[in-house]
C-alpha cells in the first residue's frame, strides 16, 4: 500500500508540474497591440470610425481593381473641387482657385485615428516627390482638439502640405464624410476623378498621380459612371444596387423601390441613405436587409390579385 501510494504521488507531482508550466506558457502570450487591433478591417458603421487597412473587397471603387491590380479607375465625367476658401493652421489661404493647373488630393483625417496616421508618412513622400505638380491639402476632423496640438501633431510627421480644421460646411460641400480616412483625388482641370476611403498603398496614389500628370504608367486607364461611389448625391442615378435582387420586379415596381432606397436611411449608423450604404460598403448587412425588406414589399403591394367585381343586383352567383 505504502508503494502504490507513493506511487499516486509521485504521478499527482508531475501533473501539478505540467498544469503550473502550462499556466506560465498561456501568461506570457500577449494580446494584440491596441493600435493593431484599431487598424484590423472594420465596418463603415459609425460616422468618423477608423476604415479597414483595406476597404470590402466588393466596394464599387475598388471591386475592378481587386479583380485586376493592373487598372487604373477614373470616372469619366468628373463633377468640380468643391469650391473653397480657408486659412490652414499657419494662416496661410488655402483656396481652390489657385489650384488649377494642379493634381490635387484632398485627404480627411484625424490624430486619433490610426490608419490616418500610418497614412500621412506616404502622404508627404509624394507631395515631396511632386512638388508643384501636387498639391495635398489635409483636412483634419479634429474638431474638439486646440488647433496647436493638431499643428505640434503635424509638425512631429513632418507634414510637408497644408491643413485645415474641418468645417460642417466644407464636409457637405464634399457630400459627408461617413469614415476615416477619405481621399478625393481631382485632375489638373479640377475634377473629382476618384476617391478612396480607408488605408491605401502609397503606390495606388502615386499611379494614379502619374497617370493624371501624363506620365507612362504600365496600367490600363478605365473609365466609369459615378453613382454615388464619388459623390453619395448621385446615387440617385443608380439603377441597379450591389447585392440588391430587382429581377422580380416590373419597371414601374424597379423605380419605386429605387426611390425608397434613396429616400430612407440604413440604421446601421452611416448617416446614408440605403441606395449610398449600398454602393459605398456593399458589406453592410443591415443595408442589405433593408433593401430586401423594401423590394418584397413593393413587389408584394403591387402584385396583389384584383378584387372581384360585385355581382350585379338580383343576381345569384353559382
Amino acid at each position: 500500500m505504502n508503494r502504490i501510494g507513493i506511487f499516486l504521488a509521485a504521478i499527482c507531482g508531475v501533473l501539478a508540474l505540467l498544469a503550473a508550466a502550462f499556466a506560465g506558457a498561456h501568461a506570457n502570450h500577449k494580446p494584440p497591440s491596441p493600435s493593431l487591433a484599431a487598424a484590423a478591417p472594420a465596418h463603415l458603421a459609425t460616422p468618423k470610425t477608423a476604415t479597414a487597412a483595406k476597404p470590402a473587397p466588393d466596394s464599387p471603387d475598388t471591386k475592378e481593381d481587386d479583380d485586376d491590380e493592373g487598372v487604373i479607375r477614373f470616372v469619366k465625367n468628373p463633377e468640380p473641387l468643391p469650391a473653397f476658401l480657408a486659412h490652414d493652421l499657419d494662416g496661410q489661404v488655402v483656396s481652390t482657385a489657385a489650384l488649377k493647373g494642379k493634381v490635387v488630393l484632398v485627404n480627411f483625417w484625424a490624430t486619433w485615428c490610426p490608419p490616418c496616421r500610418e497614412e500621412i508618412p506616404e502622404l508627404v513622400k509624394l507631395q515631396a516627390a511632386y512638388k508643384d505638380q501636387l498639391q495635398i491639402i489635409g483636412v483634419s476632423e479634429d474638431e474638439d482638439v486646440p488647433p496647436e496640438l493638431v499643428k505640434n501633431f503635424a509638425r512631429t510627421m513632418h507634414v510637408n502640405y497644408p491643413i485645415l480644421i474641418v468645417s460642417r460646411e466644407l464636409e457637405k460641400e464634399f457630400g459627408g464624410i461617413p469614415a476615416l480616412p477619405t481621399s478625393f483625388l481631382a485632375n489638373k482641370e479640377g475634377g473629382v476623378v476618384q476617391k478612396h476611403v480607408g488605408l491605401f498603398p502609397g503606390e495606388v496614389y502615386d499611379h494614379e498621380i502619374r497617370a493624371l500628370l501624363g506620365m507612362q504608367v504600365s496600367e490600363k486607364i478605365e473609365t466609369f459612371e459615378d453613382l454615388g461611389q464619388i459623390f453619395l448625391k448621385n446615387a440617385e442615378h443608380a439603377t441597379d444596387l450591389p447585392g440588391v435582387d430587382f429581377s422580380g420586379l416590373n419597371p414601374e415596381q424597379k423605380q419605386a423601390a429605387l426611390k425608397r432606397m434613396n429616400t430612407d436611411t440604413c440604421t446601421c449608423g452611416c448617416r446614408m441613405t440605403l441606395a449610398q450604404c449600398r454602393i459605398n460598403d456593399s458589406a453592410c448587412a443591415t443595408s442589405r436587409s433593408l433593401a430586401e425588406k423594401i423590394v418584397k414589399q413593393v413587389y408584394g403591394k403591387d402584385s396583389k390579385p384584383a378584387e372581384p367585381a360585385a355581382a350585379p343586383p338580383g343576381t345569384t352567383s353559382e
